[in-house]
């Protein structure tokens, strides 16, 4: 939780930030690691190092504890088939997390 905390710092007052990260769950090693760096060999394998994945709960605290006020959180999922990105309820996997600072 380091990131979102330093990265607060930069951000001015008024000012918006958006953490996006990946979910510490097994459904979330399974497809972005597993599945990504192993399976379907899109990223190189290492890239994504699973100590480092979040709880949402856990990106929210830390940037309240950086100044910072939580507007919104959502998840993220990718379709394969149609090569595209979109918001959805479900943060199983990718997340994404707004907030303004005070």
């Amino acid at each position: 939780d380091a990131l979102p905390i330093s990265s607060a710092g930069l951000v001015a007052p008024g000012g918006m930030m958006v953490v996006a990260t990946i979910n510490r769950t097994l459904k979330a090693f399974a497809l972005a690691k597993v599945g990504a760096e192993y399976v379907l060999g899109w990223l190189p394998r290492g890239t994504h190092d699973p100590r480092k994945f979040l709880k949402p709960a856990e990106v929210g605290d830390a940037l309240q504890s950086a100044g910072m006020r939580v507007t919104a959180s959502a998840g993220i999922a990718y379709n394969p088939l149609l090569d595209v990105w979109r918001v959805v309820e479900n943060t199983d996997v990718n997340f994404m997390v707004t907030a303004v600072k005070a």
